[in-house]
Formats: structure tokens, sequence, C-alpha cells
């Protein structure tokens, strides 16, 4: 750690990369959590790959939660012999700049670590480093399961600055001929393109820091939210707490699993949109799901609707009469978790449809919230109501590209 890192909530990491000729479209895979309803996706996913390295072999699609007892020892195996085995042959002792282009243009973000001591995922945290989710207890077991005995981590989680004056990511964009290009290439599944350029100079090191220095101090509390990858980082905090206490404290100080890699990017970046995430409910009906939300009172309304009742037999755009939140997805949400339904939050309204046809299931669609409301929303009220925003499409999630060591 470098000197003008210290007291800080985010910090530079040892990243490791793997080796050129791997790096191409089959090694990075998508985010875990998405395509959950969609096996096909990973299933078609895995045949293009064949057996080339690839992070497919490194994470667990949540799609297969269900086999994670089989499959949790094959990826902290796989995990391993990539170590051993000479895929991992490049590493980076500082900070990675990426570029995503996405449809909505380039967004920018920057790979780096942060102080899982200054992280708290619980619902009054009011921790330098917070979720903006809600967070499920029970989802944490079968990730942890894969973290407890792994050497490495990778990871999809997005954490959100709130920089309105561009200090911090967008200077580095800028003076990124001063850095090493490490990778660029086209990404699998429309995912857009990729390049990442290795920052270690000294010098912008410490314009990086400073300028994150001043932004904690403006935080009033909050200096970082994590945007996507909320489950994923409450699981590499509750890993790490079980883990430090049978450590020293100098131990502590110093242990790699006391931090977790992250990608930072600016809320006010141009092209980081979000999006609203929907809910489809399987082995029900429309009268069974309206049933359910009769405590609302939903009443039709084809000019301003909270949210489209999705049907075979056609649409159903309704508004809450009596909402039980101050956001609409915060009713819905707690009444269908009273209901017990079973449900999956899905990215796309064609991909809401398709499993409606497909599945005979019934769909609610949603609208998105503005995330300029996102920031003072947390500081007022904690967490929002999990599932309530998506950061871009499914295929705009962050793509595993770089792993970490977490064990000493």
């Amino acid at each position: 750690m470098f000197p003008f890192e210290q007291d800080l909530s985010i910090h530079t990491g040892r990243f490791l990369l793997p080796d050129e000729r791997y790096t191409d479209a089959r090694w990075p895979v998508v985010a875990c959590d998405q395509y959950t309803s969609q096996p096909g996706y990973w299933t078609n996913r895995a045949a293009e790959i064949g057996d080339a390295p690839s992070t497919l072999r490194l994470v667990l699609p949540e799609c297969w939660l269900n086999e994670a007892d089989a499959r949790v020892p094959q990826i902290q195996r796989a995990m391993r012999d990539a170590l051993d085995g000479g895929v991992f042959t490049r590493e980076v002792d500082g900070l990675i700049l990426i570029r995503r282009r996405i449809a909505a243009g380039d967004r920018w973000g920057v790979l780096l670590t942060v102080d899982l001591e200054r992280y708290d995922f619980s619902p009054d945290s009011q921790s330098p480093i917070r979720p903006t989710e809600g967070t499920i207890v029970a989802r944490i077991p079968p990730r942890l399961a894969v973290r407890r005995d792994a050497p490495l981590e990778l990871s999809h989680v997005l954490l959100l600055a709130d920089d309105p004056q561009r200090t911090l990511i967008e200077p580095l964009r800028d003076l990124r001929g001063q850095a090493d290009p490490l990778y660029d290439l086209e990404l699998s599944g429309d995912g857009g393109r990729l390049t990442g350029w290795a920052v270690t100079d000294a010098d912008l090191l410490r314009r990086f820091f400073d300028a994150a220095r001043a932004l904690e101090a403006q935080g009033q509390g909050l200096s970082f939210a994590v945007g996507d990858g909320n489950h994923s980082l409450a699981t590499a905090r509750a890993h790490w707490l079980s883990l430090r206490e049978g450590l020293s404290e100098e131990a502590r100080q110093r242990h790699p699993a006391r931090y977790a890699m992250v990608e930072l990017i600016n809320l006010h970046d141009p092209a980081l949109i979000f999006e609203p995430i929907h809910r489809v409910l399987f082995d029900t009906t429309p009268a069974a799901v309206l049933e359910a939300l009769k405590p609302c009172e939903p009443v039709m309304d084809l000019e301003h609707p909270d949210f489209v009742l999705v049907h075979e037999r056609g649409d159903y755009p309704l508004r809450i009469g009596r909402p039980l939140h101050e956001l609409p997805v915060g009713t819905l949400q707690q009444l269908l978790d009273q209901a017990q339904l079973r449900l999956d939050y899905i990215h796309g309204e064609d991909a809401v449809r398709g499993l409606v046809r497909d599945e005979r299931a019934v769909g609610l669609l949603l609208s998105g919230i503005d995330k300029h409301t996102l920031f003072p929303a947390v500081r007022k009220n904690g967490p929002l109501p999990r599932k309530c925003f998506s950061m871009g499409e499914a295929n705009e999630k962050r793509y595993y590209m770089e792993a970490r060591r977490i064990t000493e």
C-alpha cells in the first residue's frame, strides 16, 4: 500500500491477468447473476468456449446454484490449476483503467480494491461504503461456499462514486497515454468492447488518491455505494469477518482477504443508464398475482401506470392506489415476498415477454428510477428494496476479466 492510500476506503491491488494467448472472447464471461432463468445462455456459452481457458470455470452462474455441491469443488480446483498451470502470467500492482464500449457509449471505470472494514451491509449501516439494496442474508451461503476455500476472487461488483465534477476517474481517462495497454477485445453475447490499461505510475496514482480523499471528505459519511454485485460484496465481507477472528492484529492489517476487488465507476458517467428490473412469476395466474397485490389496491391506468401486468392474454397497465412504500417497486416487492410466489428478476422487456410466452408465466414490467436520487435516498433511508434498478441491460454488466489472490 502506498502512503497516499492510508485511511481511505479504496486502495490499489495486485491483479492477475491471463496470458495474452488466452486473452480473447472465450476468457471473459458476464456476471454470474445474469440470465438466471435462461440456462440455455450459459450452456451455449460453455459450448462456445470448449476446452479453452475461461473465467466460466472460475465462477458459479446462479442458474446452476442447485448444483453448487458438485460445482464448487470443481471451481476451486480450476482456480488452483490456473495458478499452477501458467494461465495467469501477467500482474498489475496498482490500478487498471477500464473502458467498456456499450450501446450508450464509452463507460469508464477503475479496477481497485475496497477495505471491507469500511463496508457494512446491515440495513442501518453508516459505513463509508454501503449497499444500495437490501441484502438477503440467505443468499450469502452458496457464494460463501465458493469463496471460503478459494485461492482467487473474480468480481462483477460495480461500485459507484457520486462525482459530478468528474475529479476521480476522468483525469485518469484523459492521461491514459501514460498507462500501459493490457487488453482490447470484443466481448461475447453482444457485450461490446473491453479495453484496459495498467496504472502503476506513482504520480498518476497519487493524483487519483488525492482526488479520492477529497471526494470522501465531501461524502457526508457515504463515500461510495455498491451499484451492482451487492450480495457478492456482502459475501466477501462475511468471509472476512469469519477469517479475521483467528488472526493477530498485525495479520489483520495485511491479509489479502480484508480487501475485495471492484470496478469503480462514476454515477454521472453519461454511458451509465439505470434500467428497470422486471419480475416474472412462475406457476401462477394473473388472478393469483392480483390477489397477492390486493392490499395496494391496483387500478387500471393507461396513461400513468406504475407497472404493467403481462400475460399471454394481454397487457394490463396498473397504478397503485394504496402505496406501502415510497417507491412503487418497494410496494410490489413487499407484497410479492408476503405471497411467497416463485419469481425471478429479469432484465429487458423482450426477455420478460419470452418467458411469459414459453413458460406460461406472469410478468410485471416496471419503470426505472432517476439515478441522481440514489445517493440522497441511501443517505436518508438506507438501502432501497432489492432489485429496484439495474445499471444497464444484462449484456452491459461487468464481465470477469481479472483475478486476485485472497489467500496469503
